[in-house]
């Protein structure tokens, strides 16, 4: 992964050569742009090995990417879907952290788990999440656990930092940084259930009485 400038790429080496182009959308988008290939997907480096390397850009880590490949024997494109995990970048690549945990504010309580009411704002109107909402103390930062009404959220983003779905089926559920208690903090929420994905910012507002008794 190479980072300047504020923009990613990746040095993506795939296990075959059957690959001539990688476009990062689906094949359909693909195909719509041009009948051919030649000039619009993202063409490979051979290395001394035979091994084809690619550079592609990213976006985002830890976030489903639709990247399809151009068959060079069957002439057509083929979907895939990846994530360019971040668990395996070493700690001082994560500025956002160190960002996060200074912004945030500290929390007065003793360490433990709390039921904490909580309201939101923005989009539609038609997504909710649940209330009350645990909240989960440690070391003076809080952590909350946040339900939405719909399974169709596939991340939120709080701070800069996205943060992927800690559940597995029902509605999307989120373990976020609690940014403040003391007024509504921004967020993003991605949701699939329209025809295409789109980010929406909502405001959240915690009730901080709870914590501070």
């Amino acid at each position: 992964l190479h980072v300047k400038d504020g923009e990613a790429t990746a040095d993506m080496t795939l296990g075959g050569t059957g690959y001539l182009y990688l476009f990062m959308g689906t094949g359909e988008e693909a195909a719509a742009e041009t009948e051919d290939a030649d000039g619009l997907g993202i063409a490979y480096e051979e290395d001394e090995d035979g091994a084809y390397h690619y550079t592609v850009p990213v976006g985002a880590l830890n976030q489903v990417t639709e990247c399809s490949g151009y068959s060079k024997k069957k002439e057509q494109w083929y979907d895939h879907s990846i994530v360019f995990r971040a668990e395996s970048l070493p700690e001082e690549a994560f500025a956002v952290r160190a960002y996060i945990a200074a912004e945030q504010e500290k929390v007065d309580a003793p360490d433990g788990t709390y039921q904490v009411d909580v309201t939101m704002t923005g989009g539609s109107g038609k997504a909710t999440i649940a209330s009350p909402a645990a909240v989960t103390v440690a070391d003076g930062h809080a952590t909350a656990t946040v339900e939405w009404s719909s399974p169709n959220y596939d991340y939120m983003v709080v701070g800069g930092q996205i943060y992927l779905p800690v559940n597995d089926g029902g509605n999307s559920v989120f373990e976020i940084p609690l940014m403040t208690v003391s007024e509504p903090f921004s967020v993003v929420g991605d949701t699939t259930a329209m025809s295409v994905p789109h980010a929406v910012s909502y405001e959240l507002d915690f009730d901080g009485s709870v914590l501070s008794e």
